[in-house]
C-alpha cells in the first residue's frame, strides 16, 4: 500500500495529467506509463482525476469529490475525468454525461450506468449476484465483471466489449446477442436507425490498454489480458 505521502502526489498527478498533451483520442499514455511504472495508484471514490470541469449531481467538481450509486456526472467540453464508484472505475471523455443508478435492494451498488451522450471507458467488478447494465440510446448491454468501451453518435453506439461476457439486446430485436472476447476482438455498431436495433461489425477505436490497466488498478485489479500475455497490439 503507497504511503500517504505519495497517495497525494500521485493524485496530484492525475488531477494535472491533461496539461501536457495527454487528451488527443488515444488517451493518458504519458502519464499511465509514468504511474504504473512506480505502481503507486491509490484509487478513492469519487474523482480520482479532472482535466477541465465536470460536475456531480449539476455541482462543480474537484479531484477528491464523492461520487456514489445514485448519483449523475458530467464532463464539460475538452475535458475528462477518472472516477471510482465502489469497485468499478471510469474514464469519461469530453461532453459525456452518466447516471450510476444503485441497485434498490443494495444501495451501495451501481446496478445500472444511463449514459446519455459522449464517451466512456469502463470496468467492472464481478458481481456476487446481479449483474450490471449499461443503457445507450436505445440499446441495453448487461455484463459481468468485464471491462468495455463505447460511444454515443447520432442514432447509433460504438460499443467494444475489450474482454468478458456481454449479452446485448434492444428495440424490435428477435433476440438478444451474447458477445464474448479475450482482448477487443468484436467491436460493433448498435444501429437504431429504421426502428430494430442492429449490430454491425466495427473497427478498434479511441481507446487502449493503458487506459484499462489504469482503471483496474485504481480498483486492485488487473485485466485478463495482462494474465494471458496479450498486451502489446492495443497499447499506446
Amino acid at each position: 500500500m503507497p504511503s500517504i505521502p505519495n497517495r497525494r502526489r500521485t493524485l496530484m498527478q492525475l488531477a494535472a495529467m491533461g496539461t501536457a498533451g495527454a487528451l488527443g483520442p488515444a488517451g493518458l499514455s504519458g502519464f499511465i506509463q509514468e504511474a504504473l511504472a512506480k505502481g503507486d495508484l491509490p484509487g478513492v471514490p469519487g474523482v480520482n482525476s479532472l482535466t477541465g470541469s465536470a460536475t456531480v449531481n449539476g455541482q462543480p467538481a474537484k479531484v477528491g469529490s464523492p461520487v456514489k450509486p445514485g448519483d449523475k456526472v458530467a464532463t464539460g467540453k475538452g475535458s475528462m475525468a477518472v472516477v471510482v464508484v465502489g469497485k468499478d472505475a471510469y474514464l469519461m471523455r469530453e461532453g459525456t454525461q452518466v447516471v450510476f443508478e444503485q441497485n434498490n435492494a443494495n444501495p451501495g451498488i451501481v446496478s445500472r450506468v444511463l449514459v446519455a451522450t459522449g464517451k466512456l471507458l469502463s470496468v467492472f467488478d464481478k458481481r456476487a449476484s446481479q449483474g450490471v447494465s449499461i443503457r445507450a440510446q436505445t440499446a441495453t448491454i448487461g455484463i459481468r465483471g468485464t471491462g468495455c468501451y463505447l460511444e454515443i453518435h447520432e442514432g447509433r453506439t460504438y460499443f467494444c466489449l475489450c474482454y468478458g461476457e456481454a449479452e446485448i439486446s434492444g428495440g424490435g430485436m428477435a433476440s438478444s446477442r451474447t458477445i464474448k472476447t479475450q482482448h477487443h476482438e468484436s467491436p460493433v455498431w448498435l444501429d437504431e436507425r429504421g426502428g430494430v436495433m442492429k449490430v454491425d461489425s466495427a473497427g478498434f477505436s479511441n481507446h487502449n490498454d493503458d487506459e484499462l490497466i489504469l482503471l483496474e488498478k485504481l480498483t486492485g485489479r488487473e485485466p485478463p489480458f495482462v494474465q494471458s500475455g496479450l498486451t502489446g497490439k492495443y497499447s499506446n
